[in-house]
């Protein structure tokens, strides 16, 4: 008899949150919503999703989830301390138990030498931490960019609503 596959992470991510009464709210800048949808691509969402925020400009990072300007004046909106900030600001603002974020480059423009193409930040932020993942996915295309953002970001929330079951 053949083992029985794992559910999607996007569903793993739902039962798990339903099960233990949180909730959760994104902010996206290059994924655009991608990670919002595939949570709510699941049935029972509504439960545990609060709800996203694209803060695709950093006038928006700022305006709605309270990332100082300084911050990204200092780092740029593509580092590991705009992700955190725009978790923690996402996680705050929508009073939900936590929150991921995702900013990068997903080209085909806007790369350099010291932040390339394929470029991403994925956070999570609980009550517990901030954990941030830097990924260089490489001037994969800017369509497998962003794909392969939503998985890393939904793999992440996995990862630390598992470690803190």
């Amino acid at each position: 008899m053949a083992a029985k596959a794992a559910p999607p992470v996007g569903k793993q991510i739902i039962d798990i949150l339903t099960k233990t009464k949180r909730t959760i709210a994104t902010a996206e800048s290059c994924t655009g919503g991608m990670i919002a949808a595939a949570l709510t691509d699941i049935p029972g969402a509504s439960a545990v999703l609060y709800g996203g925020f694209i803060t695709y400009s950093n006038a928006a990072k700022s305006d709605m989830i309270h990332v100082p300007a300084r911050v990204i004046e200092d780092y740029g909106a593509v580092s590991n301390q705009v992700a955190r900030a725009m978790a923690d600001g996402a996680r705050n603002t929508a009073r939900a138990d936590l929150a991921v974020s995702a900013t990068g480059i997903a080209g085909p423009d806007g790369g350099s030498e010291k932040k390339p193409v394929g470029l991403v930040y994925v956070a999570v932020s609980s009550d517990l931490a901030t954990l941030v993942i830097e990924h260089r996915f490489g001037d994969i295309g800017r369509d497998a960019i962003r794909k392969a953002t939503v998985q890393a970001a939904l793999d992440l929330v996995l990862q630390v609503i598992g470690d803190e079951t």
